[in-house]
């Protein structure tokens, strides 16, 4: 729990009578930011003790006998996870944290030095998945974010070891990946977590469609399956959380689609792109009704208009950019409205900036080819700072007003 949680969670703790605003005021005051740079502070050192070690070790590395290499990687490495521990049942649990993270970044580094050292040969990312399972324990171990985040780290790094290296999409670690941070994320019920582990399963649905050959579009299929699986969260922000990384990747192919829309689209580009039409419309119905399902649970049916951005126009003959265009405008145009009557000032700013690239998407699209590029430019600069101001400006004054209504209630 932090100040921007206590700030946002205030207003509707008033409004449920809960607190009154004196006293909502007063709990927000408890909360001093500055206490969160003093934490991370020990969090920096074992970074810098580890670049140190590291860069002394490798400087002397080839000095240094075999047997002793291997005796002083166990030794490092135990030596952190041992201080860890200690200082963590002593109380100190950040800097405990962040010689635990070492003791999982020397266990990986130890098992790349040991292959190095005894010219071992790797056929498939093994290696690296042992390390990240390591971090995935240590997770469960320690209850930690950061060791959350080095476990989400080395999992996105299997894969990107295993496409460079090998050509193929390590599914193992996906699914340990997805069962085992998944897992931990979801009964954590932490915003950030939520939303790291759905930023790393649409960039591993990205690499699958491209290590796999397959056309880019099967990529939202895993993608709204995890979208879908938000709805049945039943906190609000973990919800958002778990739907952002989908709900981004649909917007920039939208975006993509406008710009890159005509005959060449559906010529040069069909198989890069257009799954079999049968097989994906199949398969994203089946998720829609699935999200609709939760969203009836949680009494949110309206947030089904999001789905605007996956309708399938790149499909049609004709007309696809507009449509496109359209659905990028309603989703904007959504966010702006459910900011408004939730009250959240992040949705509602995030609603204005939708809008204006949307703005800013149709207002290239429409006048690139035949307007002066100079002029182009300027009237282009002075609509985006009119909208931009006047959406600011809109956006204070309703905020304003619902704070003062809260403040009589």
């Amino acid at each position: 729990m932090n100040r921007k949680w206590v700030q946002r969670e205030a207003p509707a703790w008033v409004e449920k009578g809960i607190v009154t605003w004196e006293q909502a005021e007063r709990i927000v005051r408890l909360y001093e930011d500055r206490k969160q740079g003093v934490g991370i502070l020990p969090l920096l050192g074992s970074m810098l003790l580890a670049l140190g070690i590291l860069s002394f070790v490798a400087a002397n590395w080839q000095e240094i006998p075999q047997l002793a290499r291997l005796i002083l990687l166990i030794a490092v490495m135990c030596g952190f996870y041992a201080g860890g521990e200690f200082l963590i049942r002593r109380g100190d649990s950040r800097l405990g944290i962040g010689l635990i993270s070492l003791g999982v970044i020397s266990f990986g580094g130890g098992i790349i030095l040991v292959g190095q050292m005894f010219h071992l040969v790797a056929y498939n990312a093994a290696s690296f998945l042992l390390w990240a399972s390591a971090g995935a324990l240590a997770v469960y171990l320690y209850r930690s974010r950061y060791l959350y985040l080095i476990a989400l780290i080395l999992f996105n790094a299997v894969q990107i070891y295993s496409l460079s290296s090998f050509g193929t999409f390590s599914y193992t670690g996906f699914v340990m990946m997805v069962v085992l941070l998944g897992f931990y994320g979801w009964n954590s019920r932490s915003t950030l977590l939520i939303w790291c582990f759905s930023l790393s399963v649409t960039a591993q649905c990205l690499m699958w469609t491209l290590s796999e050959d397959l056309p880019f579009m099967w990529m939202f299929i895993p993608a709204m399956a995890l979208y879908a699986l938000g709805d049945w969260f039943k906190e609000r922000q973990g919800s958002y959380a778990m739907q952002a990384a989908p709900l981004v990747v649909a917007f920039l192919f939208g975006i993509f689609a406008v710009f890159a829309s005509g005959e060449w689209i559906l010529r040069e580009l069909h198989e890069e792109i257009l799954p079999r039409a049968s097989f994906y419309l199949g398969a994203l119905a089946l998720l829609f009704i699935i999200s609709l399902l939760g969203k009836y649970r949680r009494g949110a049916l309206s947030g089904a208009l999001e789905w605007v951005l996956l309708l399938p126009f790149v499909y049609l003959n004709a007309g696809v950019a507009v449509l496109y265009l359209l659905a990028l405008f309603l989703f904007s145009l959504f966010v702006l409205w459910r900011g408004y009557a939730e009250g959240w000032s992040f949705k509602i700013n995030l609603g204005t900036v939708l809008f204006i690239i949307s703005s800013l998407v149709a207002y290239v699209k429409l006048t690139w080819d035949f307007m002066d590029k100079s002029l182009f430019f300027i009237v282009g600069g002075v609509l985006l700072i009119g909208l931009s101001w006047f959406l600011n400006r809109r956006n204070k004054r309703i905020l304003k007003a619902a704070e003062e209504a809260t403040r009589h209630e």
